[in-house]
């Protein structure tokens, strides 16, 4: 069946990066935007973010990752920590910046997007919905692309479920309206992007920055770098 939709991973994969230094980076500048509105204590918030994140990849659906990342902080914090919801907004909008510096960049990733468009097919941001649109787009600008690039880039206020969860795949088929024959999943996280295979959707695994956490045998897909997924796509 002809290829109509390609999906595409973000962090890893059209913005380079190294996972553990981007962590790092975002948990640093974000303890010390909140220590001044009572979270004196870093490993607590660190801890509780960490929490509220399990607690997205566990969504049985019921609700958006929104909701269910707000439910288990406010289960550490209390409700009242619902009212300081815009300084996190803020950090995302302003700080969260600081991050790029630690992230990577390519001219490939826009590239690929671009081709992706000009031979007629849909693009489509399937990055992990653990982060706010603020900033999955800030994330978005870092890797050379727009918002505007994707008809779709799932955030954690507008999907239910997320990776390794093949729900959350299953929700992308079915907004677009497509069948898992006629998609395309690129990303560098054998573990999380590569499982999209187990619902019949079609993958390329990128290696640039690639996250193999069970040392799985990767000749079972596609792989390569950005010349190689660009070959891919000018063959669909």
């Amino acid at each position: 069946m002809k290829i109509t939709t390609v999906l595409f991973d973000l962090d890893g994969t059209l913005l380079p990066m190294d996972q553990d230094k981007f962590v790092n980076a975002y948990f640093k500048l974000l303890a010390k935007k909140l220590i001044p509105h009572g979270y004196s204590d870093p490993d607590q918030l660190v801890a509780a973010i960490w929490t509220g994140t399990k607690a997205m990849v566990q969504n049985d659906g019921s609700q958006t990752n929104e909701h269910v990342f707000w439910k288990k902080f406010c289960e550490i914090y209390g409700e009242k920590a619902l009212q300081d919801e815009p300084i996190f907004a803020s950090y995302y909008a302003n700080e969260f910046s600081g991050v790029q510096s630690v992230c990577g960049y390519t001219p490939d990733a826009a590239k690929v997007v671009r081709l992706v468009k000009e031979k007629g097919m849909r693009a489509v941001l399937a990055t992990n919905p653990i982060f706010p649109a603020i900033a999955t787009e800030s994330r978005i600008r870092w890797a050379g692309l727009d918002a505007s690039d994707f008809e779709l880039y799932t955030t954690y206020e507008n999907i239910n479920y997320c990776k390794p969860n093949l729900n959350y795949y299953g929700e992308i088929l079915n907004r677009l309206q497509v069948t898992p024959e006629e998609c395309l999943m690129v990303g560098n996280d054998v573990g999380e992007d590569m499982v999209a295979k187990e619902l019949g959707i079609n993958v390329f695994l990128l290696t640039d920055c690639i996250i193999n956490k069970n040392e799985a045998d990767i000749s079972a897909f596609p792989h390569g770098g950005f010349e190689q997924l660009i070959q891919c796509i000018e063959t669909l």
